[in-house]
């Protein structure tokens, strides 16, 4: 009997981003990526960036041999350098990948905690328990990776971010050969793979088709100045921007941090290729006729600090936005970032520049394989088993409904969520328990900031607040001072001064029927009589329920 192998989800299943799972075998866990989810403005007021629940991992920590990484995004690598705070694990990855990671964890000061370990295409390493075999996908950041971990059980395939892409900016193919050799002699016996895109029929167009709408555009915007926006880890984009600008007699400056390490790393790595005598520093951007200027930007998911929305403010140091501008956001808005985008558009109009996006342009291919390449990949991998991976819940649901088309049994389709265990054993595979996998929210500096924190904003910003002070006499039951009644966002206190009289009277009564009752000496029940009487009235009076704050002082 062979030795069974655990999976655990920890992140990624039933939403877009926190990409996080364990592969178990002998006691011996090695993570699948480790990465973050940009939050819900609507529902994380004031959340920076949301973690998948590392209880677990802490928990298991002497367990944990390393975290092997599919690619560099940061909803597969961003929660690292937070994981790395408690935990201490070797990274394997691609050159890229490794680099793009190393950013964000010495910014952490964690760099000590980990190794960097630079893996090949198709190669193969002894990692912990498994033997894991690097197998090159194309993505919208190059470098990425399938991962085939050989383990007691057979094969388990993890397709990483992927798309079948038949001509690539650099020429590097999804290795679909591999995955069909593996197919054909030890078997794939479980099948993870990407779900994004599994809703949308077809195929996914090339990233090379993006480059010819480019280079149209930079023809017909000759004599103004070209300012782009576009995801910084995505290189093949930005080569195709820089080809575009080389081939009209532009220089090209880069705005904003990410996108200037990035661009530095990977012209370093050779990945990137651009003539130094195109590359001018955004300082000089302005001495040079807009004709001549080609400026790659981050910013393109509309972030609030970021270059892009700072000169839809005006409010940029480099690059003051005008009518002899032309901005083009080379991305498509991630789910959630809709509106934040939309408004760094219409902050770009009003500016006088012109905006060419997504809605106007195909200025943009996804990274994610559609229904023909999802069909493609189960036909190549014949898979025993499938978990289908990394979307929401219903790309997921789509993802298993196209396998069972695709004729696996559905009995051997697992469809799974944050905090499942599977287990592969010699018998089948199954579920087998549940382990915490809440959201962990990061506000600055300070790490989950809690349901409660986050409920009372919510509060906060629908309902307003109402601050009650008052000073009693407790051995009289006196009202000393006040009461006072401070709101912000329930009324304008100008135009609602009977309202507050009213509210004062009811703190007066309430404090009154306290001390009847022989507990004016607590102020805790003094906050809560208060407490209700105000509420009873807000809500009669406005119908609504704004936070109440009691502060009671004693004599």
């Amino acid at each position: 009997m062979a030795d069974p192998v655990k999976i655990t989800f920890l992140g990624g299943l039933g939403e877009i981003g926190r990409n996080c799972a364990a592969v178990e075998q002998n006691g011996r866990i090695v993570l699948i990526d480790c990465g973050i989810m940009f939050p819900d403005d609507l529902t994380m007021p004031g959340i920076d960036l949301v973690l998948p629940d590392f209880t677990w991992l802490r928990d298991n920590a002497a367990r944990v041999e390393a975290c092997v990484l599919t690619h560099g995004h940061e909803d597969h690598t961003g929660g690292l350098s937070f994981l790395l705070r408690e935990l201490s694990f070797p990274l394997y990855g691609s050159p890229l990948t490794l680099g793009l990671a190393r950013s964000r964890i010495e910014e952490a000061g964690v760099l000590n905690r980990t190794e960097l370990i630079a893996v090949a295409d198709g190669e193969r390493r002894a990692i912990g328990p498994f033997e894991v075999e690097f197998i090159p996908v194309t993505h919208s950041v190059p470098n990425g990776f399938a991962l085939a971990f050989h383990t007691a059980q057979g094969v388990v395939l993890h397709s990483g971010d992927f798309k079948l892409d038949m001509n690539p900016v650099d020429g590097r193919l999804t290795d679909l050969s591999r995955i069909g050799a593996l197919a054909g002699t030890e078997g794939v016996r479980l099948l993870l793979a990407d779900s994004t895109n599994a809703e949308e029929a077809g195929h996914t167009r090339s990233e090379t088709e993006v480059g010819a709408v480019l280079l149209g555009l930079f023809h017909r915007y000759e004599g103004k100045r070209i300012v782009t926006a576009c995801f910084a880890s995505h290189i093949h984009r930005i080569q195709q921007l820089a080809d575009a600008a080389v081939s009209t007699g532009r220089v090209i400056a880069t705005l904003g941090r990410s996108m200037g390490k990035n661009v530095a790393l990977a012209r370093q790595l050779g990945l990137l290729h651009i003539p130094e005598s195109a590359l001018i520093d955004i300082e000089a951007v302005g001495d040079r006729p807009p004709s001549d200027v080609c400026v790659i930007s981050t910013g393109s998911q509309g972030e609030p600090m970021s270059a892009l929305a700072l000169m839809a403010a005006g409010e940029n140091k480099w690059v003051k936005v005008g009518p002899d501008d032309v901005v083009i956001i080379s991305a498509h808005a991630i789910p959630g970032n809709e509106s934040a985008v939309s408004r760094v558009i219409d902050g770009l109009h009003r500016r006088g520049a012109e905006v060419v996006h997504s809605g106007l342009a195909d200025v943009h291919v996804s990274g994610h394989a559609m229904r023909r390449e999802l069909q493609i990949l189960q036909n190549v991998a014949r898979p025993q088993w499938f978990v289908p991976v990394h979307g929401e819940y219903r790309h997921l649901h789509h993802h298993a409904r196209l396998a069972q088309d695709m004729g696996l049994d559905p009995d051997r389709i697992l469809l799974c969520e944050d905090g499942d265990v599977i287990t592969i054993s010699d018998s089948g595979i199954d579920f087998s328990g549940e382990v915490p996998a809440g959201y962990l929210y990061v506000d600055g500096i300070v790490g989950d900031v809690g349901h409660g924190v986050l409920r009372d904003r919510r509060v906060l910003a629908e309902e307003g607040v109402i601050v009650v002070i008052v000073g009693i006499d407790v051995s009289s039951g006196e009202i000393l001072t006040g009461p006072e009644v401070i709101t912000r966002g329930w009324v304008h206190a100008t135009e609602a001064e009977p309202l507050l009289d009213e509210a004062r009277a009811v703190v007066r009564t309430a404090v009154a029927e306290t001390f009847r009752d022989g507990a004016a000496d607590d102020p805790e029940a003094v906050k809560r009589r208060v407490r209700s009487a105000i509420g009873r009235l807000v809500q009669e009076r406005t119908r609504r329920r704004p936070m109440i704050v009691p502060v009671v002082m004693e004599a």
